[in-house]
Formats: structure tokens, sequence, C-alpha cells
């Protein structure tokens, strides 16, 4: 069972990082205040370094990962890409990404609840993942 658990909740944090670094690339192009741009690259290089964690241990696993849901990736893009389209701005992305930070928070908060047996060490990457999401939301409220 944890290891089971363990496998799930490393391929739903893939997912969420790939999902998440997607999306900062997504609106890294339209950011004009340099600040701005920091912040997200920064995010972005510390989902990667997440994401490769992740890959060494369902590696361990010899599990290929997850990829986000196509539909819920699909909708971001259309939803970035309107929003964008009515008003390209800072406050514009960092709505976007606002959202997105607190959808990634509220699923990954409910994996961390459904698989409860997995090991403590994707619990902590799960968590930290988490962090960063909040961290982000709250470090991009000045754009809003």
């Amino acid at each position: 069972m944890i290891e089971q658990d363990t496998v799930k909740l490393l391929r739903e944090c893939d997912a969420g990082i790939k999902m998440g670094t997607a999306s900062i690339g997504d609106v890294l192009g339209h950011v004009k205040g340099k600040d701005f741009t920091g912040k997200l690259k920064e995010c972005k290089r510390e989902h990667e370094q997440l994401q490769q964690e992740v890959q060494h241990l369902l590696d361990k696993y010899n599990d290929e990962g997850k990829n986000p849901n196509p539909i819920a990736k699909g909708m971001t893009w259309m939803k970035t890409n309107i929003k964008l389209g009515m008003e390209d701005s800072d406050a514009t992305i960092a709505d976007l990404m606002t959202d997105g930070c607190n959808m990634g928070v509220k699923s990954l908060n409910r994996y961390l609840n459904q698989y409860k047996a997995a090991d403590e060490v994707s619990k902590d990457i799960t968590k930290r993942l988490i962090n960063l999401e909040e961290q982000l939301a709250i470090d991009i409220r000045q754009y809003l």
C-alpha cells in the first residue's frame, strides 16, 4: 500500500509540476515588469528542480509519471489566451497565475489526504510544491 500510494502521489506531483511550468512558460513572454518576470522565472526554476526529484523517484519505481490532463491543459491555454487577448497586462497575468496556484494547492492537498500511506519523502515533495505555489500567489499579489 505504501508503494502504491507513493507512486500515485508522485504522479500527481509530476502532472502538477508540468502544468505549472507550462503555464509560466505560456505567460512569460507577455510580462512587462522586470521584477515580475524574475519572480516567475525563479518559480519555474524551482518547479524544474522539484521535477528532477520527482522523476528520480519515479524512475526508482519504474514509473513513467503522469502528464497533465489534456482537457485541463487545453482549457487553461484557452483561458490564458482569451484573457490576454482582452487585456494584455501584468495584472491579467497575475490573476491567471494566482488562479492556477490556488487550483494547484487545492488539488495537491486533496492528493496528500487521499494518498495517506505514501512515504514521507513523497509527502515532503508534495508539501514543498504546495508551499512553492502558495508563495508565488503571495509574491505576485502586488501585480493584481
